[in-house]
């Protein structure tokens, strides 16, 4: 298929776009079949809206994988393992419902990896199946006779966070940090990095254009927390941790609700604040993560050096205080060891 598709185009794939929208329940308004006018774009945006995408109204490769990923049902497809990895809505609701009778399935991110895959396959051998990893028949019947009526206070994943939030090192002296940028903002993640490195930290500056290979060079890396910034055309400031239904990272949200207060400082204005999201880059790194993004470009440029020491100050006081009292307080009452 040809993308992107916005406004103006037409044919089979846009035919094909507007089936897969009216099955998640989003009209198309008056649009013709295989036209792509407002009506499309008012249905693609509610769409990304709903996926936590950048919301543009127009359909690139982002966007129309979340469209795939949102058609599967659970019991819909086989599961299982595999190169590249198995992703879509149908997985999300397996890790979920893994992680709530107590499989550590990882993050709730409908990527069927190596922990989806041992959560299952314990999960299968628990229940008298086959464990062979392969999510079909039989394992569907033994979750819904086992997880009916059953909810879980935290998902198992939450609980593995927290604990290697709550024994990290309290500074930033040798942990691992990952910076990137997608083009245009060199300058300040440079900037960023020699302010970390001053602070003990050790940092891989990633550039590359495409979120999901920034995201697997984090993970390669091995960071421990990972800072991304991308300028935004207009006056403002948001920072996005990495969000979808019944997850959500409760060190990414921590650290983007503390920057957003240091950009409102910084910036003079008090932006959008913090926003889940379910970004490539958010979703598909292994740790901590956040997307800052201000604008407009004149601004940031002309306040580099103090945007730099500002989104390092925020660090600094997420590595001394990783998640909220709050937050700590509940899992000591729940006694989560």
């Amino acid at each position: 298929m040809q993308l992107p598709l916005s406004v103006g185009d037409g044919g089979a794939a846009v035919h094909d776009l507007q089936r897969r929208l009216a099955a998640l329940g989003l009209s198309c308004g008056d649009d013709q079949p295989g036209h792509f006018d407002e009506g499309t774009s008012s249905a693609v945006r509610a769409h990304q809206q709903s996926a936590g995408l950048d919301v543009d109204g127009v359909v690139g490769q982002i966007t129309w994988q979340a469209l795939v990923e949102a058609g599967y049902r659970l019991g819909d497809r086989q599961l299982y393992h595999r190169s590249p990895m198995m992703r879509g809505d149908d997985i999300a609701e397996l890790q979920r419902r893994l992680g709530a009778l107590g499989f550590d399935a990882g993050r709730v991110d409908g990527i069927f990896g190596p922990l989806t895959s041992k959560a299952l396959t314990e999960f299968q051998r628990n229940s008298g199946l086959v464990s062979d990893g392969i999510f079909g028949r039989d394992s569907a019947a033994a979750l819904d006779r086992l997880g009916r009526g059953r909810t879980a206070a935290v998902n198992v994943a939450h609980v593995r966070e927290l604990e290697v939030l709550r024994e990290a090192p309290r500074d930033l002296a040798g942990r691992r940090v990952a910076v990137g940028e997608p083009g245009g903002l060199g300058a300040l993640a440079t900037a960023v990095s020699h302010n970390l490195r001053e602070q003990g930290a050790k940092v891989a500056i990633l550039d590359h254009p495409d979120w999901s290979i920034q995201a697997r060079e984090a993970n390669d890396f091995a960071a421990e927390v990972y800072l991304g910034i991308r300028l935004l055309t207009d006056v403002g400031h948001r920072v996005a941790y990495f969000q979808t239904a019944g997850f959500e990272s409760t060190g990414g949200r921590w650290l983007a609700e503390l920057l957003t207060g240091e950009l409102a400082a910084c910036l003079g204005h008090p932006g959008e604040g913090a926003v889940g999201r379910r970004l490539p880059i958010l979703r598909e790194t292994r740790m901590p993560a956040v997307l800052c993004e201000a604008g407009p470009p004149v601004v940031v440029v002309s306040r580099l050096s103090e945007l730099a020491k500002t989104l390092v100050s925020g660090l600094v006081r997420w590595a001394a205080e990783p998640m909220p009292r709050s937050v700590l307080d509940v899992r000591d009452a729940l006694d989560l060891t």
